[in-house]
């Protein structure tokens, strides 16, 4: 659940809260997200979390996608996104803002989607406010392998050209992203065996503020591709290097669920300890967590769909 709920905020900018956002200064294609980006099983209709600041709902179509998202933080202020598909492929997001019970207009926005693969891929975004300006325009163009290679933005204030390089070396892969031919990130993914001969996945992701290093992070995932250790960095000017400012191992049990999480930042060590209980249907979903020790709890209500009978006339 882990590595699912800290991938999800790729997109919403505006809910913060439940979920992680560890790097987003730089674009990144269009998200689709499923049931299994929420540690979801089955057939999920809608998924309510609830939490100490406010309240989550996420709705699904039956083929597991997402179809709309709300943020509630009290009775009156919320933010709602809607998704839209055609084939699988995303065509629309809006993302739809209410203050004091009342529609935003200034803040709420409309992401359309258009896809060409006449030759190799393209897909168009254009932002637009419900005031009816349009503020971005994004183009994402892929290689004939399905790969990102360049992000193109437009606004009034002028364009961005953001490319995408790919490399191999010795086994690991490169992705770096440059800002008009500035770098801006680097994503290194290698593999590695374990005491116990077990290969693990690294990806050392580096950030870089005007072609300078700023930070870093390094995730390794084992073998079900589970994040299972999480190292933040911030670059140190004067020792021209990466430094440790925090160190995070997980623990998982047989089912794949986090029970455990050991947190350290210089000399202070912080563990904690997830208990879960279950809904009782087939798939096994879990309804409540609680965070020991300070026993805090984020709860669950599910609802599924339906199987659908099927009358067979003789």
């Amino acid at each position: 659940m882990q590595k699912n709920y800290i991938t999800y905020l790729f997109k919403l900018i505006s809910v913060i809260g439940l979920f992680l956002l560890p790097f987003k200064t730089y674009t990144q294609e269009p998200q689709i997200f499923t049931i299994k980006d929420f540690d979801l099983r089955g057939k999920v209709k809608s998924c309510l979390v609830i939490t100490d600041y406010g309240k989550e709902e996420f709705e699904f179509d039956k083929e597991g996608l997402l179809t709309k998202n709300l943020t509630r933080y009290n009775e009156t202020d919320y933010d709602i996104t809607y998704y839209k598909y055609l084939n699988g492929q995303l065509m629309e997001k809006r993302d739809e803002i209410y203050r004091e019970g009342q529609f935003d207009k200034q803040t709420s926005l409309a992401h359309f989607f258009e896809v060409d693969t006449t030759d190799n891929k393209k897909v168009s975004e254009k932002i637009i406010s419900y005031t009816g300006d349009v503020l971005d325009i994004y183009e994402y163009s892929y290689d004939k392998d399905g790969n990102l290679i360049e992000i193109i933005r437009s606004n009034n204030q002028g364009l961005d050209d953001t490319n995408i390089e790919y490399s191999s070396y010795k086994g690991e892969t490169t992705i770096t992203y440059l800002l008009n031919g500035v770098i801006l990130k680097s994503i290194r993914t290698s593999f590695k065996k374990n005491k116990k001969g077990i290969k693990n996945k690294i990806v050392l992701s580096k950030e870089f503020l005007n072609g300078i290093p700023s930070k870093a992070e390094e995730r390794i995932y084992d073998s079900e591709d589970k994040l299972t250790s999480l190292k933040e960095f911030n670059y140190d000017e004067a020792k021209k290097s990466f430094v440790t400012i925090k160190d995070i191992n997980y623990t998982y049990d047989a089912e794949g669920l986090l029970i455990k999480e050991v947190e350290k930042i210089e000399k202070s060590v912080n563990t904690k300890g997830y208990i879960y209980q279950f809904d009782g249907e087939e798939e096994g979903n879990w309804v409540k967590k609680i965070i020991t020790p300070k026993n805090l709890f984020t709860t669950r209500s599910i609802t599924y769909y339906q199987d659908e009978l099927i009358k067979i006339e003789e």
